[in-house]
């Protein structure tokens, strides 16, 4: 089966681009916007409607292949690519992608994937949501030549072994942080509830107690709803290192403060994302090391997760040799192409660490669908419940797919066994 044509267009992201510095340096809210100048390079202000492209492979014998390409909502800053302009995307994949796949035999994924990912434009790689999106289609494209689910394609093609089941989905709350909870705990949501703590003086604490109320009550509210004893969801919670800055980047101080945390989420496991920030991949590496092992030294089972300085396959493999985290957010747009996404999850999981299927709330349901299938092809511990920020339509796309994909595996399987 051949790619006979290329087609790419401009689509919605599912939440919005926001500059992350100029809301760290008090940019306020005024309803749901942000008042005040953007600070980070490339925005037009301080919050911006989410991008995409869908990437739409036409196939030889009448099927299309679809991707979305997108990025996350805090781009261009721990690293990352600037955020994303949707029309320029367009063009670039028209005149510089397209070319190379009109035409082309699709073989195997992770050949042609590879093959996107590495091509440079005049001295830069393309955009890491360019090769997102179009690995994407890639793989959409081999499982229908073959007749078999993307999971299918990524378990076979990698040998990861995996059954392929659904795995725990984590839910974020935004920025309606009681009620949306109030929703995560009626679904049962396996990890929650995220919290976007992105404002010291607004969702920390300077003393950090702003936080200690919203947990206990989190805490309680799941003790208070639950439908029975055996719903115990993992909190997840992520503080944009507003942790780091509320104590001075000072290890043992959040170290203290973490372990703090930990006893008030009692009964439930707790994990927070990205307490301090590193100002680099290496610095990063070093503080994230440091603080999970002052936790330990204080005998507290906090989980440690890390996120920003994180982007890359390779950056992941220095953050697993160097033990710098309980968990890994294997963020799916920060790595590009999602063949990326896969060696990053496999690699994390033999580490013996936590891989963390991620992204970003500014994705879209077609971006959620393909992470749902890599996600139970590597068995991930977690994926994201994406796009947006409403908790129902993330956990509806996701939970669906997982489940859908499940249950095409089985009877397959069971097919074959019968014919034999």
């Amino acid at each position: 089966m051949k790619i006979s044509e290329v087609l790419a267009v401009p689509a919605r992201a599912g939440f919005f681009a926001d500059d992350q510095a100029a809301i760290l340096g008090g940019a306020k809210r005024d309803g749901a916007a942000y008042l005040g100048a953007p600070v980070t390079p490339g925005f037009r202000s301080v919050r911006q409607a989410g991008e995409a492209v869908s990437v739409l492979l036409l196939l030889d014998d009448g099927q299309v292949a679809h991707g979305d390409c997108a990025a996350v909502q805090y781009s261009g800053v721990g690293g990352r690519d600037a955020v994303f302009d949707a029309k320029r995307a367009v063009e670039v994949i028209i005149d510089q992608v397209a070319p190379l796949l009109a035409g082309s035999e699709l073989t195997d994924f992770r050949s042609m994937a590879a093959a996107i990912d590495g091509l440079v434009v005049d001295g830069h790689r393309l955009h890491t949501a360019i090769r997102y999106g179009v690995t994407q289609a890639l793989l959409d494209a081999v499982a229908r030549a073959r007749g078999v689910t993307m999971a299918e394609v990524v378990r076979d093609e990698y040998q990861t072994g995996a059954e392929i089941l659904p795995v725990p989905m984590f839910v974020q709350s935004g920025d309606d942080r009681y009620d949306n909870v109030d929703k995560m705990i009626l679904k049962r949501a396996d990890v929650l509830p995220h919290g976007l703590i992105n404002n010291v003086d607004a969702k920390l604490g300077s003393d950090g107690q702003l936080l200690v109320t919203y947990l206990t009550w989190v805490r309680n509210r799941v003790l208070a709803l639950r439908d029975s004893e055996d719903y115990a969801p993992v909190l997840h919670l992520d503080v944009y290192s507003t942790i780091g800055v509320a104590f001075d980047n000072d290890v043992e101080r959040v170290a203290d403060y973490l372990v703090s945390l930990g006893k008030v989420a009692v009964p439930f496991r707790l994990r927070v994302e990205h307490a301090i920030d590193g100002g680099s991949r290496d610095g990063q590496i070093a503080v994230s090391s440091a603080l999970r092992a002052a936790i330990r030294a204080r005998g507290s089972d906090v989980q440690i997760v890390v996120d920003e300085w994180c982007n890359t396959l390779e950056d992941i493999r220095l953050f697993v040799s160097a033990g710098a985290a309980d968990v890994i957010h294997v963020k799916t747009p920060d790595l590009g192409g999602v063949n990326n996404t896969i060696e990053a999850l496999l690699l994390v999981a033999r580490g013996g660490l936590l891989a963390y299927c991620g992204g970003t709330c500014n994705e879209t349901d077609r971006s959620a669908q393909v992470s749902a299938n890599i996600a139970m092809a590597c068995a991930a511990s977690q994926v994201l419940a994406k796009p947006g920020m409403g908790v129902d339509e993330g956990m509806m796309i996701v939970g669906n797919e997982m489940t859908r994909v499940a249950a095409l595996v089985a009877a397959r399987s069971a097919r074959m066994v019968r014919d034999l």
